[in-house]
């Protein structure tokens, strides 16, 4: 068995110093400049660059986050897809609200989303429903998410319950239980690592009278 060391932790230190943001480099809305910051990312080769940790708290207020991946992005707002059956969901459906951060680590970058959210439409629903692999389509029937099961053969074998079930089906249907969870922001922050931890932090914040830009310190 090889032997293994132990991270030094409060040694491990990157000084970031690949960039800066000031007030003129944004866009005009949040939404524009988080569809730039998205599109960078994906032009830089990043993994994943749409996944976004989200964090979501239950009725007495205990946090929970996990990743999800982003897959619609307007004025309105920040759109996911799960299963309405899910943790996170009953967390949503008990206290309306929700944060998201997408952490561009490769480019010393962060965005964070914060507001109140509403499920999807139908139509929408079905609209990205049917951009999905069959396989992927499958498996939001099978899984019961969030809920414990005895193995992994349990899992397996609902999905060949529901590969038999919809055999013969050119199209698979959208699950009852099964759509998407709009975040409509009410602040969205740029974060942008610079040296010496003097962070450039932009934040877009919706008043009573729109949206204003605000710097944070660091």
């Amino acid at each position: 068995m090889s032997e293994t060391t132990n991270i030094a932790l409060p040694s491990m230190r990157v000084s970031y110093e690949q960039g800066s943001l000031t007030e003129s480099d944004l866009l005009p809305t949040w939404h524009e400049q988080l569809q730039l910051w998205l599109d960078q990312a994906a032009g830089a080769g990043l993994p994943e660059p749409n996944a976004m940790v989200l964090a979501t708290a239950d009725p007495e207020g205990r946090p929970s986050s996990r990743t999800v991946l982003a897959k619609g992005l307007d004025a309105r707002g920040l759109v996911f897809f799960t299963n309405y059956t899910s943790t996170k969901s009953h967390d949503l459906m008990a206290t309306r609200y929700a944060s998201a951060t997408f952490p561009w680590f490769a480019m010393q970058r962060q965005a964070h989303v914060r507001g109140t959210v509403e499920k999807v439409g139908p139509e929408e629903t079905a609209r990205y429903w049917e951009s999905r692999p069959r396989g992927s389509q499958l498996g939001a029937w099978a899984s019961p998410q969030s809920r414990v099961v005895s193995g992994r053969s349990t899992l397996e074998s609902a999905l060949n319950k529901i590969e038999r079930q919809f055999a013969d089906a050119d199209r698979v249907p959208v699950p009852p239980h099964w759509g998407g969870w709009r975040i409509r922001p009410e602040e969205v922050e740029f974060w942008q690592g610079r040296r010496d931890r003097m962070h450039d932090r932009l934040r877009f914040r919706l008043g009573r009278d729109g949206w204003e830009l605000q710097r944070v310190a660091p």
